[in-house]
């Protein structure tokens, strides 16, 4: 094998930098050329590759995004649109391809592999929510962009004694809310893997009203509720000043922390590993802090599954 690539697809999570270069370096210590892909699938359709060197992926480790940028591509989900992305790669003498991205990303990497180019995905999503690793690239950093953002809320919260809802992305997964909620001593938090009842989270508000507490925090993942209408609603059942903050995209950007940093080094060089060992359609994950690769189709049959014992914790600890 003589050269790879890389592209980044779907959303962009901190820490895509970092694999990048993983991937880069590593390939080129075993004598590989490394070409990058812009702009995803999309890019790769229209043939946007450019060769990567070593100096091409220095000062982009601390980074967001993606220097490789992302796209959507509704085409490469046609046959034909697969079709041109394997002539690409085939022009351009690509033998093997590392796909950074999620779940949608990593089923057109199957796509490619079942057109006989060689590809291993590397999990890079905020929402963490792939299943068959414990951790994706750009979670923690997520999760540390809500916990500074819910401290600030808390200092007006304080200051004008007023409950507030913060609503936070991770698509169907709750592990965002539940992370941040749990670090930062969220009053409740609404996960889509748990009912809620919200004659219980007033209940808890009032419980916490009559004890002196002047603030309260209700943290709300995206994928089970509006925070805006939980506002409404708490608003209405109690009489209380509730402000609602929706954070949105500042969770997906930022510097990466420095674990996301070391795990996206450990799965982008794991990713070049697999490839000239012959190993094709799997995905780079970590287990019990391990890095291996295990088969697309393991992870798909699958169901991401969130630890709701520490749901369980943070509601005792916000008792």
């Amino acid at each position: 094998m003589k050269r790879i690539a890389v592209l980044t697809s779907g959303g962009d999570a901190p820490g895509m930098n970092a694999a990048i270069r993983a991937v880069v370096r590593k390939g080129v210590y075993h004598g590989l050329e490394v070409m990058g892909v812009y702009r995803g699938y999309h890019g790769l359709i229209r043939g946007d590759l450019k060769p990567l060197s070593l100096g091409s992926v220095g000062d982009i480790i601390h980074r967001g995004g993606t220097m490789l940028y992302t796209a959507r591509s509704e085409e490469f989900k046609t046959e034909e649109g697969q079709e041109k992305a394997v002539k690409t790669l085939r022009e351009h003498g690509v033998e093997g391809l590392v796909v950074i991205g999620g779940d949608g990303s990593f089923r057109g990497a199957m796509k490619l592999t079942e057109r006989g180019i060689p590809t291993v995905g590397v999990p890079g999503t905020i929402d963490n929510d792939i299943p068959g690793t414990d951790f994706t690239i750009g979670f923690d950093t997520a999760i540390n962009t809500v916990i500074q953002a819910i401290d600030k809320i808390r200092d007006t919260a304080t200051s004008h004694e007023r409950t507030y809802v913060v609503e936070v992305m991770g698509r169907d997964a709750g592990d965002i809310a539940l992370w941040a909620g749990l670090a930062d001593g969220a009053e409740s938090i609404l996960i889509p893997e748990a009912p809620y009842d919200l004659d219980e989270v007033v209940e808890r508000l009032k419980r916490g009203n009559k004890r002196g507490k002047k603030h309260s925090i209700i943290l709300v993942a995206e994928g089970v509720a509006s925070g805006v209408e939980v506002g409404e609603e708490i608003r209405r059942r109690t009489g209380w000043e509730t402000r609602v903050t929706v954070l949105g995209h500042i969770q997906r950007g930022g510097s990466p922390t420095a674990f996301d940093r070391v795990l996206a080094s450990r799965m982008g060089a794991a990713a070049v590993d697999l490839i000239l060992e012959g190993k094709s359609n799997q995905m780079v994950a970590i287990r019990n802090n391990q890095i291996c690769g295990i088969p697309f189709e393991e992870a798909f049959k699958q169901k991401h599954r969130l630890d709701l014992s520490m749901y369980q914790l943070a509601g005792i600890l916000a008792i």
